[in-house]
């Protein structure tokens, strides 16, 4: 008999054949929607291990409900894969899922972009514009890194997930909306709560049914399949064939600590996969992306992700940014580095800059 995960992880794994899919299918726009989704649900949604499975039931289970939804874990561990499982399981799967990067913008411009406004409203507002939330109207809005909203902004939001009424920047026009929000974030939020950085109510209203995605390190039985996925995926895309990967460098890879997660993994396999000849993966150089484990006993995650952040931030010579800085070695987007580094007190030295 097949369980409520079975189904969540037949529609993952098996968008194009799954009866389940096919139900779903209703025209070619969703046809085409679904596609564009498949490769994110694949590349991160792999393994079958119990961690997973009580995801993939809670997944199951409040997909069907109109319930706020918060998602919680380190960047790169499938928060957006799961939001969008769970827009594709709900009856608003035939909607829009509207995806918002809080941290993207600031907050004038995030007002806009949630709301819309007016013509006029402000310098630059030439015409009126139509916010996420009015275009995710009877489906799914899904606010990621919520933990960076403005406070100043976080008042009219809570009034949405409330009353599910606002008014657009410049209007005095009340528009009312049923939106279900579905939020996402790699902060701690009742800390911030805590802390005044982030309004106690709204995390309240925000954390009706909190779903917790473990970091990889927590999941290494599931890194020998996911290796061999990406290198299958990686392999067509490039029209190789990669037929064997070495014991050893599989052991290495199972030992590694991932602070950067499923996204670090897959890059480091998109990189070994350009290397490979000869139907064989050959990484690429270990020293660059392989990190021991911290040599104290009785290691805190502080102490480990402390060690992870010095180590990279040492080798990029303490430049965050660009393509071989920190954040992209740890496989982090650059304001999630900074975050963490000032969380943690690591400051760089005198002469070098935070770039």
């Amino acid at each position: 008999m097949s369980t409520a995960a079975d189904s969540v992880m037949e529609l993952i794994r098996y968008p194009e054949s799954s009866p389940i899919n096919a139900a779903y299918r209703t025209d070619e726009r969703k046809a085409r929607k679904l596609e564009r989704t498949d490769s994110s649900f694949l590349d991160t949604i792999v393994g079958r291990r119990g961690s997973l499975r009580s995801i993939l039931s809670q997944v199951d289970a409040v997909a069907s409900t109109n319930t706020t939804v918060l998602i919680t874990g380190e960047t790169g561990t499938g928060k957006e894969v799961i939001a969008r499982a769970i827009h594709e399981l709900s009856p608003r799967r035939n909607r829009n899922l509207v995806k918002v990067n809080c941290a993207a913008m600031p907050a004038g411009l995030l007002e806009s972009e949630l709301f819309g406004h007016e013509r006029g409203a402000f310098t630059g507002a030439i015409n009126s514009h139509v916010g996420r939330f009015a275009l995710a109207d009877r489906g799914t809005l899904f606010l990621d890194e919520i933990g960076d909203m403005p406070l100043e902004l976080q008042p009219k939001l809570l009034r949405v997930l409330q009353e599910r009424e606002f008014e657009a920047v410049g209007s005095t026009r009340t528009t009312r909306v049923d939106v279900r929000v579905v939020a996402a974030t790699n902060q701690d939020l009742k800390r911030m709560a805590q802390d005044r950085e982030f309004r106690e109510d709204l995390y309240y209203r925000l954390n009706v049914f909190p779903i917790y995605l473990p970091p990889l390190r927590e999941r290494k039985a599931d890194i020998p399949e996911l290796v061999e996925y990406f290198v299958q995926q990686f392999a067509a895309s490039m029209d190789k064939s990669i037929e064997s990967i070495p014991q050893e460098t599989m052991r290495s890879l199972v030992r590694h600590y991932w602070p950067g997660n499923v996204r670090e993994l897959q890059n480091y396999i998109a990189r070994g996969v350009i290397l490979s000849n000869d139907g064989v993966f050959e990484p690429a150089p270990l020293e660059t992306y392989e990190q021991s484990e911290p040599e104290i006993s009785n290691p805190t995650l502080e102490d480990k992700v402390r060690r992870e952040i010095l180590a990279a931030c040492q080798r990029a010579n303490w430049k965050l940014g660009g393509p071989r800085g920190a954040a992209a070695r740890l496989g982090l987007k650059r304001t999630t580095l900074f975050y963490k580094m000032k969380r943690l007190g690591i400051t760089p030295p005198a002469d070098h800059s935070q770039d």
